[in-house]
This record gives structure tokens, C-alpha cells and sequence, in this order.
């Protein structure tokens, strides 16, 4: 779902300058701002200036210039922090916490607890990964 502006959500409010936040950057897309409960300091979200639920709900032409920020924003992790890298990551909403696509810039460095992703890795059993690999080829060709 796409809309200018939705008066209940925290994002839109920060892009509108109804309720404070860190204002990192903004372009005439995108905003970046510190999220207010970081996984390490520095940890910044990218969005979009107008409402968009979620990553599959924003058009290729809305998101080309979210994510050219949130390429900005990886490499200022380094120059600007001294980090050796960054975790980017997106919800979709499981585990979104603002229903307003929002995309998670976070500096790491080798050594700073944080292991991978933050859920336990499982392994396919024989066949299985083809028949998942199939059935992502089948939707995405739908």
C-alpha cells in the first residue's frame, strides 16, 4: 500500500518533522535516521519519504534511490565511524516493528558479538533445496 503520508506512522512523522528523531540525511526520496534503540551505535534506518508498507510494496523506480542512500550510508559506516563493514537488513512484517518500509544500516567490526544473522541456520535435507529453489523460480516467472 502506497500513500503520501500516514498520520499514525512513527516514520512518516519523523519525515514530516511531527516527532523528533537523529536526522542523519535526508534527499529528496529518502530519510536516514538513528535508530533510537541501536544495535550498536551508529545503527541508522533508511526510508522512504512517503508511506510504503513493505519492501515488496514499493515500485522498482520508488526504491532505486532508497537503496542509493542506504549505499551511501554503508560506506560512511567505514569512513565516518571506522567500521570495518556494515549489516543491512529489511522486515517485512514479521518482526517489522513501524508498518513503513525502513531499511537497517548497522556498523560492525570483526569481533563485535554480533554472529551472522540473529536466527539459527538449518540445513536441507536431500532433494530439498531443489524443490525450493523451483518453487522461488515458479513465483518469480508468475
Amino acid at each position: 500500500m502506497t500513500t503520501p503520508t500516514d498520520a499514525r506512522d512513527l516514520i512518516c512523522r519523523i519525515a514530516s518533522g511531527d516527532l523528533a528523531a537523529e536526522i542523519v540525511t535526508r534527499t529528496e526520496h529518502a530519510i536516514a535516521f538513528l535508530d533510537h534503540r541501536p544495535v550498536f551505535h551508529g545503527h541508522t534506518l533508511v526510508a522512504p519519504l512517503y508511506h510504503v508498507e513493505t519492501l515488496p510494496d514499493i515500485t522498482p523506480e520508488a526504491l532505486s534511490p532508497v537503496m542509493e542512500l542506504v549505499q551511501r550510508l554503508a560506506a560512511a559506516m567505514v569512513t565516518g565511524l571506522g567500521a570495518q563493514g556494515s549489516f543491512v537488513g529489511v522486515n517485512n512484517t514479521v518482526s517489522q516493528s513501524v508498518p513503513h518500509l525502513h531499511i537497517h544500516v548497522i556498523p560492525r567490526t570483526k569481533g563485535d558479538g554480533l554472529r551472522g544473522f540473529f536466527w539459527p541456520r538449518r540445513s536441507y535435507a536431500a532433494g530439498q533445496a531443489a524443490s525450493y529453489a523451483a518453487r522461488l523460480r515458479e513465483a518469480l516467472e508468475a
